[in-house]
Formats: C-alpha cells, structure tokens, sequence
C-alpha cells in the first residue's frame, strides 16, 4: 500500500559449490616453420597461482591466521565447500600468501620509528619446544607484530632505532627502561599494571605495607575520576587539578618507612614517577597500555589454541597475517578483500597495495 513500508527480512544462505575449479587449456598447435608443436600461453598470474587462485588463497589465510585453525582443519572446512585440498597444497598457498603480504608488513616495519605514539606489550611465543617472544607495537596508524628469541631491550633497538622520538606506552618491564636510555623517547607506564600492583600490597598481611598501597589506590581514584570528566572540565581546570592529584600521590609514594615491597616501590618512584604522569603533557596518549594488551590478547589466545609454529617459515607467517588483520581491523578494512588483492597483485607480479591509503 502507498506510504506503508514493506517488512524485509534477511537471511544468509550458502549457494551450490561455492568453490568454482576452472581448467586452463592450452592447446597444442603445429609450427610449420620451425616444425615443432607448441602450446598456447597460461597467463603467468595463473601458473603462479597454481591450483588456489588469489580468492581461495586468501580464505585460506583468514580462516588459518584468523580463526585460530590447523592446516587439517582448514582442509577440513575447504573440503566441505567443495575443495579437496592435500595438507600439503594448503601449506604452501599460505607460504605464497605471506610472501604477498611481506611487502605490505615490510612499510609497516619502516614506517614504525616514525610514529608519534607507540603501546608495546610482549608475550610468549612457542616454536617447537623452544621459547620466542612476541612483541607487539601498536600505533594509531597500524599494529604491528614481531616474534623474536629475545625479550630484551635489543629488540625494540632493531625496530624503533636510536633516534626514534615516540611516546611510548608499556608496562615497567626492565627493557622500556633500558631503551628509555638509548633514544630520545617519552614513556608512560601503564597505570592499569600499578593498580595491580598496589591492590596486591593493600592486600599485606603487615599493617604499615597494606595502608601504603591504600592511599595511593584512594589517590588514583580520584586520578582517574578526574580523567574521565577531563572533555567536560576543560583543559587549563583539569591541568591545575591533575598537577595537584600529581603531586599529592608522588609525595605520598615516595614518603613512606614501611618495609617489604614498599621500599622497591618507593625507590620506583623516586626514579621513574614522572613517567606514569607523561599522559599530563601528552593528551593523546592514554594512561594505560590496554590498546596493546587488546591487540595482544588475540595472539594469546592463538598459542593457546594452535601450540605455537614449527620453524622461521610459521614465525614469519604469524607476523605478517596478524600485523595486516590487526591493522585492517584498526582501519576498518575488510582483511578478505584486502588479502584478495595482495595476492593477486602477487600472482600477476604487480605492485603490492598499500594498507596505509
């Protein structure tokens, strides 16, 4: 009826064989000048790609490097669509894919030094029994990812440089601080990390030690109530309130004759106060380091699920697929159709595309 609306309802449905095999012929024909048969060309982007054409592959890889699943796995799903695969073959389109996205993680790695502000976290990493650590980088551009057999200060020297200027975010792990020293870096440690610090000292058995981390807890309450009303209060209000909160839990933190953890504390404050206090001078950045513990979390849960990689070849394949996933989510960019691009711009041998357009 005219001026009513229709009902509409959605539904998602799988068509017949979802997966297309196409037979690329190429016909012989007989030469009468050099009397030789010869065969028509397959276009080169095909016999690269071989059996898995750049679509396939990069379904391939987001159901391998984004849903936590095995090559059997993978196999498994690929077949019920109506693609028998041998593990094999599937093993080595997803080394094809990485070598397509190589180039993209590669402007990422570049571009990193450069950045004004950079969250970093680290966990483990399990490639065949043996300890790896990944390490994660995020900016408000990208995220990028990097599994190294260090977790030392060396491996933020060989991705940020010593002349990188950024304004870090990351917990109070002994190689932020080393680095710290070496570039002309500002850092904010993670607030969230010493909340959890300071509500296991509250929670001492000694009387002096527990009262310490009690105030300091009440004192960033009232740090943390004044963020949030921050937009609301206006600048200049909140930087003569935040510069006294500032104050009072800086002189509270290192004024203390209790014992036990408080005196490691204390000593931390006297060294390194300022820096939990960098988000003062530095509005963009946030107090806490939640945007890379996020990113990070993924990882996590993939070692959990997958027990890790076997070789250089899975190390450098994590790398790449969860940088461009990760930074296709923060950009908001569909990973299929971008994987899908990559490698047919691969497979034709053209230009990789750029995640940062």
């Amino acid at each position: 009826m005219p001026g009513i609306d229709p009902k509409v309802l959605f539904q998602y449905e799988l068509v017949n064989n979802p997966i297309e095999l196409t037979a690329h012929i190429a016909y012989p024909f007989w030469c009468q000048h050099c009397r030789q048969i010869h065969w028509a060309k397959i276009p080169n982007s095909v016999r690269t790609a071989g059996l898995i054409g750049p679509r396939l592959a990069a379904f391939t890889a987001v159901l391998k490097g984004g849903s936590h699943a095995s090559i059997t796995t993978t196999q498994s799903i690929l077949s019920h669509l109506g693609a028998d695969l041998a593990t094999g073959t599937i093993s080595k389109t997803l080394q094809k894919v990485e070598q397509a996205l190589s180039p993209c993680y590669a402007r990422l790695r570049e571009l990193l030094p450069q950045q004004p502000r950079i969250n970093i976290d680290e966990t483990g990493h399990k490639d065949q029994g043996d300890q790896f650590w990944n390490w994660c980088f995020v900016t408000p551009e990208f995220t990028l990812f990097r599994i190294a057999d260090s977790r030392s200060a060396d491996v933020l020297s060989d991705m940020l440089g010593p002349e990188c200027a950024a304004v870090l975010g990351s917990d109070f792990y002994g190689a932020y601080r080393k680095y710290i020293k070496q570039a002309p870096v500002a850092i904010q440690f993670c607030m969230a990390h010493l909340i959890r610090e300071l509500k296991f000292i509250a929670e001492s058995t000694t009387k002096t030690v527990a009262n310490y981390g009690k105030r300091l807890l009440d004192l960033l309450k009232k740090i943390f109530k004044l963020i949030h009303h921050r937009s609301s209060l206006g600048e200049p209000l909140f930087q003569k309130r935040i510069k006294k909160l500032q104050q009072r839990f800086l002189q509270a933190a290192t004024c203390s004759q209790a014992g036990g953890d408080v005196v490691k504390m204390v000593k931390r404050f006297k060294q390194f106060g300022q820096e939990y206090f960098t988000f003062v001078k530095q509005p963009c950045i946030d107090p806490t380091n939640n945007v890379a513990e996020r990113a990070i979390r993924f990882c996590v849960i993939d070692r959990k699920v997958t027990q890790g990689t076997r070789g250089k070849h899975g190390r450098r394949w994590c790398e790449r697929i969860w940088s461009i996933m990760a930074t296709c989510a923060q950009r908001r960019i569909k990973p299929f159709d971008f994987i899908a691009t990559a490698v047919a711009c691969y497979f034709d041998a053209s230009p990789a595309p750029s995640l940062l357009e």
